[in-house]
């Protein structure tokens, strides 16, 4: 019997959360998705997984043994994936590593800079990646670190070592009434609309909307993006407003959209992040070395 290790993924996330909910937003995916997946995998293996309430999700006798088994399985399906993939790129000697939007900010360019004076004959593989993964690779395998926006769903899995912080920004159309403010409070944004990421990235979309520090009742969508110029456009069309790191205003100067420092919020993270399993790798190493070097000078 063949089962797809997406399946494995999903029975997982929910065994080990109890509930559907939070298990699909730990997964990025809609509810109604996961619960037609657990149904599929079900159906495969011909017995009931979970016995289903209104509190919850709670393993079957059958659906105990396989999460006995299914989190070691799909923890050594991954190490031979991302030891396949990092093996490819030691042997061309390739660094490959993962951002979102402007990674590091002016940093960046520095530190490639300077593992490349460190390691004659090694490039660095420069990978953008959409608000979709806010891992930046790192879950997939497909990059060997990653220059990330702290916090992100799964970091707790990561070797993690901060750069810097910026202050939130909110990002607003060049008509709304607040426009013309040099700074903003926090709970004068309340109630109004925002462009947010989609509904699956879990918290990583609640940071960036401000309900992390906020309650949830205050909270209005007008639109959903998924990358960068999708966002632009919604909030220069007046769908909504968002937050955004303050170096946004000097990378994403945009007809129709203003920035505003906002007071009562905290700050977004940088850092650099690395699976466990690199920590034995030299280049990964070096690569940290280099962004705390920079980041820290």
């Amino acid at each position: 019997m063949d089962i797809d290790t997406r399946l494995l993924r999903y029975f997982v996330a929910v065994a080990e959360e109890g509930h559907l909910t939070r298990a699909a937003q730990r997964l990025y995916v809609s509810q109604p998705a996961l619960t037609k997946q657990i149904k599929q995998l079900e159906q495969q293996l011909g017995v009931e997984l979970f016995v289903r309430s209104r509190t919850g999700m709670a393993l079957t006798e059958p659906g105990r043994v396989f999460a006995e088994y299914a989190p070691g399985l799909l923890t050594g399906w991954d190490r031979m994936l991302r030891e396949t993939k990092s093996g490819a790129s030691r042997a061309a000697k390739v660094l490959r590593v993962g951002f979102i939007a402007s990674a590091a900010n002016e940093f960046t360019p520095e530190i490639v800079a300077a593992f490349g004076a460190a390691h004659s004959g090694w490039r660095i593989d420069m990978r953008q990646f959409g608000w979709t993964d806010p891992s930046a690779g790192l879950d997939d395998g497909d990059v060997d670190a990653a220059l990330v926006r702290l916090p992100f769903p799964g970091h707790e899995r990561y070797r993690i070592e901060e750069l810097f912080e910026e202050p939130r920004y909110i990002a607003m159309p060049a008509t709304h009434r607040l426009a013309e403010r040099e700074e903003i409070d926090f709970e004068e944004l309340w109630g109004q609309p925002f462009v947010a990421a989609p509904p699956e990235n879990g918290w990583w979309r609640d940071f960036w909307i401000g309900t992390d520090a906020r309650p949830a009742d205050t909270a209005v969508i007008g639109a959903i993006a998924r990358n960068t110029d999708e966002w632009l456009t919604a909030i220069g069309n007046g769908f909504g407003m968002s937050f955004t790191p303050e170096s946004s205003t000097r990378y994403y100067p945009r007809p129709g959209v203003v920035y505003r420092p906002v007071r009562g919020i905290g700050p977004s993270r940088v850092a650099v992040a690395w699976p466990a399993s690199a920590d034995v790798n030299p280049m990964v190493r070096d690569f940290v070395r280099c962004c705390v070097q920079v980041c820290g000078a």
